[in-house]
């Protein structure tokens, strides 16, 4: 698995690759021939998503690449050893694509026939930037075949720097080449059709809630494969894509309505995704907090039961996970987002400009909070007290991703007020975490004991919890002043 990093250039037939020399070392060029078979559904799902899967032959690495966008020009790459198959995808790499497959069928789609010049830029032995001009026959398959030729350029960052890249691309564009408007080779042959958005008047409140809606509908999607992979924060990111969205539909419920239904599935994949992803962070937590021991104060086999066996469970949620994300269920949801982000149904508010309508909101979503804190504080059972403010972190959440959400179109106020509401937030996290944490701590403690083994070290955990949540609880008064008096300059 890599990182691809690459600028592409439309070249007329008759271009020459200019001279790179006091860059850096050149080294070439050197040829090769390329034959891709790239797979797909029948109505290129894949390729709408920006998502290529292929079968290469010639070249330094033939095999099996999918390659999935992580940003403009940048592209995560995977690969696979070439199989003697051309009919089946390996089992490894059609499951990373299921999220956009949705158990259609992969079938070869088109084939790119390339003769490449290969230029490569060294320091030493070090491979700084490959710049390769491709020579390019394109058949794409189906009821009306098509072939097409074209010639482009494209340049590979390898160990080299950003900045070498970027001069390369202006030598590359003072000799004549242009920027590509294709994402890749596949695109340019097929031009699938982009996932489908909602038309909406141009700056209403509609308009910035769907835009955000399709964002994080992406980068929900774009999560998935790297869940799969067990990458690290893969699951953290694909949870807080989903809680985005929840929290979104909530706020804006006067702009997309009918959303109810969709939000509890949006709750269920969160939880069935927040399983593994708090093992994994209680797990760190203690890791940590073990490590800051003196060894002579680490007693028993402690961490075994805190690292090795969390670890099991953490690793039985994911499991839990993929079974999750290869279900109808999951399947349902991800037609249900796409239908949302084409086809919302909006309330009037969707078209009143988003300046006027969505400051409203913005400010509606932090009210929530103070009620949330007044209905609290007015509790007279400490223990009921505490359970409420448990209501005040998730509305100031809620009032984060709002004011996250509508940055771009309000601009810095809802920067400070998501920074507002996220300081609420953290405190009040704090001193939740604390307490989930020892009891967690006391319940192992308890296993540990019957078990005849030596509980001081749980004692010494549950006093550092114990302290670091007190301390959360006697600061938020005064975190809650202070943000009280600053919202005011805000809203």
């Amino acid at each position: 698995m890599g990182i691809e990093i690459e600028d592409k250039f439309d070249v007329p037939p008759e271009y020459a690759i200019p001279d790179l020399s006091g860059l850096a070392d050149v080294v070439g060029p050197k040829s090769h021939q390329l034959v891709a078979l790239y797979y797909d559904t029948p109505d290129l799902r894949l390729a709408a998503r920006g998502v290529t899967l292929r079968r290469r032959r010639g070249g330094s690495d033939p095999g099996w690449h999918l390659k999935l966008p992580k940003a403009k020009g940048v592209r995560q790459e995977i690969t696979h050893p070439l199989t003697r198959s051309t009919k089946v995808v390996p089992v490894e790499l059609a499951e990373l694509v299921r999220a956009y497959t949705r158990g259609a069928e992969l079938r070869p789609v088109a084939e790119l026939d390339t003769r490449r010049s290969v230029t490569l830029l060294r320091d030493g032995d070090t491979p700084l930037v490959e710049i390769a001009d491709d020579r390019v026959k394109g058949t794409a398959f189906g009821t009306e075949p098509k072939v097409v030729r074209w010639r482009e350029v494209e340049a590979e960052l390898l160990q080299g720097t950003t900045t070498l890249l970027a001069k390369v691309g202006k030598r590359l564009r003072k000799a004549g080449a242009t920027p590509s408007e294709s994402a890749s080779k596949l695109a340019r042959l097929l031009e699938p059709a982009p996932p489908p958005i909602a038309a909406t008047k141009p700056g209403s409140a509609g308009e910035v809630v769907v835009a955000y809606l399709a964002g994080q509908v992406k980068a929900l999607l774009s999560q998935d494969p790297r869940v799969r992979r067990a990458e690290e924060d893969a699951v953290h990111q694909m949870r807080v894509a989903a809680r985005r969205m929840r929290s979104a539909l909530k706020a804006f419920k006067s702009v997309v309505t009918g959303t109810e239904a969709l939000q509890d599935e949006l709750r269920w994949l969160g939880n069935v995704l927040g399983e593994a992803r708090d093992l994994e962070v209680i797990r760190a937590r203690f890791a940590k907090e073990l490590a800051g021991l003196a060894p002579e104060l680490v007693t028993g086999p402690i961490q075994t039961r805190l690292g090795s066996d969390l670890l099991k469970r953490e690793e039985e949620a994911y499991g839990r996970i993929k079974e999750t994300l290869s279900g109808e269920r999951y399947y349902l949801l991800l037609n249900a987002l796409d239908a949302l982000v084409a086809a919302p149904s909006l309330g009037k508010a969707a078209a009143k400009p988003a300046q006027e309508q969505l400051r409203t909101v913005a400010a509606a979503n932090w009210n929530r909070v103070t009620r949330a804190y007044d209905t609290a504080q007015a509790i007279e059972d400490p223990e009921r007290r505490e359970i409420a403010m448990h209501d005040v972190r998730k509305a100031a959440k809620r009032a984060r991703y709002t004011a996250e959400a509508l940055r771009p179109t309000l601009g810095d106020d809802m920067g400070r007020l998501a920074k507002l509401a996220a300081g609420v937030q953290e405190v009040l996290g704090t001193y939740q975490d604390g307490v989930v944490a020892q009891e967690l701590l006391a319940k192992e403690a308890e296993s540990a004991r019957q078990a005849g083994e030596d509980t001081f070290t749980y004692g010494l955990l549950i006093g550092i919890e114990r302290g670091a949540a007190e301390r959360a609880h006697a600061e938020f008064p005064r975190v809650w002043q202070e943000t009280l008096k600053a919202v005011t300059k805000v809203l």
